[in-house]
């Protein structure tokens, strides 16, 4: 087909038959269809695979076989340095034509579609896949496969724990997808599951040959308070803290170590719960075995003590062997106390052994027997003769006295009574405490029966040899009333003695009733030394003059009864005026007396 010259070009021509240069209808659709199928269909949103055509510093040209090239921004390609043209990519189709009639690529998009598409494929199929190690993260590591950041938890990196999680950092490693989370773009991955494959098949073959008494060589994989955990080669066994040695262990660290290889001897074995009972101690023979035959009953002993218990501490001699020293014989003293008082864990002592029986591996000790027994030294009796005086330290309070430690392993009791000659103690606890230092003088001492007995009142004379005078019956004193009930009140005299009126010698001059509080004259009416025992009256010192007792008094009541007499009706007031008058003469003289004595007490005193 001839063209007409450009300076021939009709444009009149043009505007009536188009821009069809001359082709039929059927000539321009042929050649439509002709040209169409020299492209691809394409549609939005899908990945494809294009070659680059064009290299630019700024962006990288890609044919789709679309009718124009695609662009795709140069930065998503820092990942390949050497690319080139005509290498083939896939990309992701955003826009098959934009604003400026360019067809818009994405390779970043089309990399990560890829890659969870290849991520679900794995999950299906079960197949393994090839990540790297990017960093470490709280509870595992991140590892990046195909492009996407999936999650490694540390409990599945390995069958055995791992403690230190940065040496897997940079390094490839092999991994099964276990979980997707498209909500959360999160993936979960584990190296484990392709460990316990291959150990899978290992394991069956050592517990079908696993057997009591076999020795195994294992590496320890956890450590317990209770014990340590071996990694037979697959296969846990647990090596109890008491079958680590034949000493004493308090924690399997002191003697073990995490991921140490050791040998062990399989101890038990449960085929139905796959336990398995393991022992290393078993592979050395017993120490009382190897126990040296000089020792025996009455030898020294060296250790070190590993236990204090409430009633003893136990010495290690050699690891596996230990004897008991009870409480009782770490000290002379006959009040036992906490063995924490003497010994503590890892001292070294010195004992003696009291008795030894090597076929049940028993051995007691003792620790007094290093020095010689206090009660029978022959200057015992001259050290503690009647008489001597002491300072010790309470020991222990009881409902009747007290008991006082001189030196180690003597003891002596202060009796209730035997602590103040003018004070009435009910309990020694009122005088005293555990800890407390008190003077005191031997009362008696009995070396055959380990007794002594001590006194604190008998460090000064007894005082009632001078109240006798003091309070001699019919002198008047100033006394307080310190408590009263029924059947009278007690009095507190001078000098801290108490002394007891009875009811009806309270009365008062105006008729009423003396109280407690009060402090008023009182008048003696009956003084029992032996008893520590003085009976008053008020009434005597206001009303009718009431005689006084010229016979000695009856005999005492015994110590359980400290009911006081009834003092105003042993008076003599019915008896003949002569003997009254008698009586009175005989008083003035004792009161002479008396007061004589007073007055050398109160020189004493000054």
């Amino acid at each position: 087909m001839s063209k007409a010259p450009i300076l021939d070009f009709d444009w009149d021509e043009i505007s009536k038959t188009g821009f069809s240069g001359g082709y039929s209808s059927s000539e321009r659709a042929q050649l439509e269809q002709m040209y169409g199928d020299t492209l691809s269909q394409v549609a939005e949103k899908e990945v494809v695979v294009g070659t680059v055509v064009g290299i630019t510093d700024r962006e990288i040209l890609l044919n789709i076989g679309f009718k124009s090239d695609g662009i795709v921004s140069a930065s998503e390609f820092r990942d390949m340095p050497d690319l080139k043209l005509g290498d083939e990519i896939e990309v992701y189709i955003e826009k098959q034509e934009d604003q400026n009639g360019e067809l818009l690529l994405s390779r970043k998009k089309a990399k990560v579609i890829t890659a969870w598409k290849n991520i679900q494929g794995a999950l299906d199929n079960d197949t393994i896949i090839d990540g790297l190690v990017k960093r470490r993260t709280k509870g595992g590591l991140i590892v990046d496969i195909h492009g996407v950041e999936a999650f490694l938890p540390g409990s599945q990196i390995d069958v055995k724990p791992i403690r230190d999680f940065d040496i897997f950092v940079g390094k490839k490693m092999e991994v099964k997808v276990v979980k997707i989370n498209y909500a959360n773009d999160n993936v979960v991955v584990s190296h484990k599951v392709l460990i316990e494959k291959d150990l899978e098949a290992q394991r069956q073959q050592i517990l079908t040959n696993l057997e009591k008494g076999q020795v195994l060589e294992g590496v320890i994989k956890n450590m317990t308070n209770f014990g340590v955990f071996i990694d037979l080669g697959g296969v846990d066994g647990l090596l109890h803290i008491t079958d680590i040695s034949w000493g004493r262990v308090g924690h399997p660290s002191e003697l073990l170590s995490l991921d140490q290889k050791i040998n062990v001897v399989v101890l038990e074995f449960d085929e139905e719960k796959k336990r398995i009972s393991l022992g290393m101690k078993q592979l050395q023979p017993h120490p009382w075995d190897s126990l040296v035959s000089e020792i025996e009953i009455g030898s020294r002993v060296q250790g070190k003590i590993v236990n204090v218990a409430d009633y003893g501490a136990f010495l290690e001699l050699m690891p596996g062997v230990e004897g008991l020293i009870h409480v009782s014989e770490m000290s002379w003293s006959q009040h036992l106390r906490s063995p924490q008082d003497f010994l503590k864990v890892g001292a070294e002592i010195e004992a003696v052994v009291l008795t030894l029986d090597r076929t049940d591996r028993k051995m007691s000790l003792g620790m007094k027997q290093l020095s010689s027994d206090p009660w029978t030294r022959p200057e015992l009796l001259s050290s503690y003769a009647i008489g001597t005086r002491h300072t010790g330290l309470v020991r222990n309070l009881t409902n009747f006295g007290l008991f006082l430690e001189l030196e180690e392993g003597i003891d002596g009791l202060v009796h209730v009574s035997d602590l103040s000659w003018t004070k009435k103690i009910k309990h020694p606890g009122d005088f005293t405490k555990v800890g407390d230092k008190l003077d005191v003088v031997v009362l008696e001492l009995d070396a055959d029966n380990r007794r002594l007995a001590l006194g604190h009142k008998q460090l000064e004379e007894n005082p009632w040899d001078t109240f006798e005078d003091v309070f001699a019956i019919g002198t008047a004193h100033k006394c307080t009333i310190i408590a009263k009930n029924d059947k009278g009140a007690t009095l507190e005299l001078p000098y801290g003695i108490e002394g007891f009126a009875p009811f009806k010698t309270l009365a008062k001059e105006d008729g009423t009733t003396a109280e407690a509080g009060e402090s008023l004259d009182f008048r003696v009416l009956e003084f029992v030394k032996d008893e520590k025992r003085i009976v008053l009256s008020h009434t005597r010192t206001w009303g009718e003059k009431e005689e006084v007792k010229e016979e000695k008094p009856k005999k005492a009541p015994t110590a359980k009864s400290e009911k006081p007499k009834d003092a105003e009706k042993e008076t003599l007031g019915d008896l003949s005026s002569l003997m009254a008058l008698k009586e009175q003469m005989e008083e003035g003289e004792k009161k002479k007396k008396a007061s004589k004595k007073a007055d050398a007490i109160d020189e004493i005193t000054e």
